[in-house]
């Protein structure tokens, strides 16, 4: 389900950006896919702050040369999906809870609030690609920089399938979660959808 959390990145998480107040001086306004630059803002932190204040503390305790093993931290990047979508729908919960339903206008929120999700989404790349990298043997590397790009690639036609799928279901209930109208739509729902998914295959593997 990494992968296909991070399909939202360059999707859903656009158009609540665009639907939102982008100014911020004057009467310039970010463009939304902006956004986007604040994962790497974010890679650019956590991976200096992991190697010179997280792997120091934790050898101490455990022992281990890299502090968490490489496993363990690319775990800890999945984990992440979860919280990532917890937070998504808040903010898309709070967002469609100050709009005007029947008006296309920008909604009064501040882009500011997408914010939370792209730092998780930062830091989970943080752990897992870079933790990824590191796991895989010096001369196999790009190897791995192509599996990892295999998975976004899986990732993606999974996520299409969950849309499909749901717009199928809402077809048959007469509801709408997906519509291009964001004001009227349910993305908040959709974003549960993802999280039921990512804790059932979770609790699947954990019984295995």
């Amino acid at each position: 389900m990494f992968a296909v959390v991070q399909c939202q990145l360059s999707t859903f998480f656009i158009k609540q950006a665009t639907t939102m107040q982008r100014s911020i001086l004057l009467n310039f306004k970010i463009p939304a896919a902006s956004l986007q630059g604040a994962i790497g803002i974010v890679i650019l932190l956590c991976v200096p702050i992991y190697d010179c204040v997280f792997v120091p503390i934790t050898r101490k305790f455990i022992g281990q040369r890299f502090g968490i093993m490489f496993c363990q931290r690319i775990g800890a990047g999945l984990i992440l999906s979860a919280p990532n979508m917890v937070v998504s729908n808040f903010v898309e919960t709070k967002r469609i809870g100050v709009c005007i339903q029947q008006s296309e206008a920008d909604v009064p929120i501040s882009i500011r609030w997408l914010l939370p999700q792209y730092v998780i989404n930062g830091t989970s790349d943080a752990l897992t690609v870079i933790g990824f990298q590191e796991l895989c043997p010096e001369g196999m590397r790009s190897l791995g920089a192509a599996a990892l790009s295999v998975v976004f690639g899986l990732g993606s036609f999974v996520n299409n399938g969950i849309i499909v799928v749901v717009v199928a279901i809402n077809l048959r209930f007469g509801d709408k979660w997906l519509q291009n109208n964001l004001n009227k739509a349910h993305f908040h729902h959709f974003y549960y959808v993802h999280l039921f998914i990512h804790k059932s295959i979770r609790n699947a593997h954990i019984n295995t």
